[in-house]
């Protein structure tokens, strides 16, 4: 598996990963899928555990990520943002492969190919070796989905929205009150309470920060979606 090692938050469908190194974990983002799915895989720089976010395609890409020496990250847990089927196509072999632990809302666990071992809802904590993640319920793109927030201690916070927050607006939804409902819980829960140099990463696409997004939270509620 190449991987660069210089992030921008870009990476594209069968390229290579990016890695963004942080003084207490790695964050590498892939693509993965038909869907063009980003699947983020966070790694303890001390402990060598792992977590992965979203599972959403291609098993083998996933394990390459990991490696294949004896040396590898240890994955311990793999977190679900929701419930949607091109974010958890590779949950079953992935967690089968490396006895990992899988989390998810208990809005969206239903649906999931395994049962969750940990359902998780707002204000809880899930472990990477020595850092601590946070869960953010966004209610309105699924019931259940979540964003994992890890706020670094020697820099800014990291922000993992799966579909409920994107560079240009927030997640799709069927219904004006499930518009509504995301975009108040974007509002208040994270444009609201994080810092505008927040670096947020999402299911799909490239990442942004809070502070180049939040001048257009008025035009994303006046389109409607």
């Amino acid at each position: 598996m190449d991987v660069v090692e210089e992030y921008t938050g870009h990476v594209e469908p069968n390229g290579p990963a990016a890695r963004r190194t942080l003084d207490a974990l790695t964050i590498t983002k892939i693509s993965v899928g038909p869907m063009d799915n980003n699947a983020y895989l966070l790694v303890c720089r001390r402990t060598g555990d792992a977590l992965l976010i979203d599972a959403a395609n291609e098993p083998d890409r996933l394990a390459d990520l990991l490696g294949h020496d004896p040396e590898r990250p240890r994955l311990k847990t793999v977190v679900t943002t929701h419930q949607h089927p091109d974010h958890w196509q590779a949950l079953g072999a992935v967690a089968g492969a490396n006895g990992s632990n899988t989390a998810a809302h208990p809005l969206d666990a239903d649906p999931l190919p395994v049962p969750p071992d940990f359902l998780v809802e707002h204000g809880d904590t899930l472990e990477v070796g020595e850092s601590t993640l946070e869960i953010i319920h966004l209610r309105g793109h699924t019931p259940g989905s979540i964003a994992i927030l890890y706020r670094d201690p020697a820099g800014h916070p990291h922000l993992f929205t799966g579909d409920s927050l994107f560079p240009g607006g927030v997640g799709k939804t069927t219904t004006p009150e499930n518009f509504t409902s995301l975009l108040n819980d974007v509002s208040e829960r994270l444009f609201d309470a994080l810092p505008d140099d927040t670096w947020f990463y999402p299911g799909h696409g490239d990442d942004s920060t809070l502070g180049e997004q939040k001048p257009h939270l008025d035009e994303w509620r006046a389109r409607g979606w």
